[in-house]
């Protein structure tokens, strides 16, 4: 009878982390179940080195995400959702294209849940976005989403949201908008900006006022570079960008985009 009980224990747990992911290329949400996307005739094991979020070789069963994304075209973007709020956009031809960085996505299988991401924390499962040789395109941290929930093709987020856009009289090598760039690439997942994005995890960087308002340029480069260096509470998300995934160069611009939209700051 003990033997029995620890079994459907066993089982319980195990149905318990399956999950389901949402996936929508255009045509509608459509959904695939843990137990599906692990029964793929192209799932494998993978290896991942450095994982960025667990910050050591990991191992992985994983189907290539191009698979999930048959029909879409390469100039479109793709937008993760996890199950926190945190959203990431990802520019489809990186995926379809990757110029040698491939990326997967990891499955956490039932009953063999991943390790947490820290103390008190949950795993990086049931879905993480995970890359092989992302040097060769350029793939930064924030393009590794891990909690995925859904995954959804959408128009660039400079099509979604207009108030987020420079000024049309900048030229077009104007530093603001190369800032504009790489606040999509780093900054959009977890920020909104003049009320508008889809992120739910950091505040606005410019309603009710811009950082670059109330802070020196020396602490923005700070908190940007590492934020517990500027204040420290356990509870603090934001990641510091160092120099090898935001340059001096992107932080220039970022800041420069920064100060232009403290000046394109909506009417109430």
């Amino acid at each position: 009878m003990r033997l029995l009980f620890g079994c459907l224990l066993l089982l319980c747990a195990g149905l318990a982390s399956a999950a389901t992911l949402t996936v929508d290329t255009g045509a509608g949400p459509g959904k695939l179940t843990t137990e599906q996307l692990l029964a793929r005739p192209d799932a494998r094991d993978i290896q991942v080195p450095g994982d960025v979020s667990y910050h050591r070789d990991m191992r992985y069963r994983a189907v290539p995400l191009k698979a999930l994304l048959a029909g879409v075209p390469t100039d479109a973007h793709l937008q993760f959702v996890a199950l926190d709020g945190f959203t990431a956009e990802v520019p489809a031809s990186l995926v379809l294209r990757g110029h040698g960085a491939e990326a997967w996505l990891a499955i956490e299988p039932p009953g063999a849940p991943w390790p947490p991401l820290g103390k008190d924390k949950p795993s990086a499962g049931p879905f993480y976005l995970v890359w092989l040789h992302p040097e060769a395109g350029h793939v930064g941290p924030e393009q590794w989403p891990y909690q995925v929930a859904s995954i959804r093709v959408l128009a660039s987020p400079a099509s979604r949201f207009p108030a987020m856009q420079p000024a049309a009289s900048l030229p077009a090598n104007a530093p603001a908008r190369r800032g504009f760039a790489v606040f999509q690439r780093n900054c959009l997942s977890c920020h909104t900006l003049n009320g508008e994005g889809d992120a739910k995890l950091g505040p606005d960087l410019n309603i009710p006022h811009s950082p670059t308002e109330y802070l020196r340029e020396d602490m923005l480069r700070t908190l940007v570079r590492n934020p517990q260096d500027l204040r420290h509470w356990p509870q603090a998300k934001m990641p510091g960008f160092d120099r090898k995934v935001l340059s001096d160069a992107d932080l220039d611009d970022l800041i420069a985009y920064l100060t232009h939209m403290a000046g394109r700051r909506p009417k109430r």
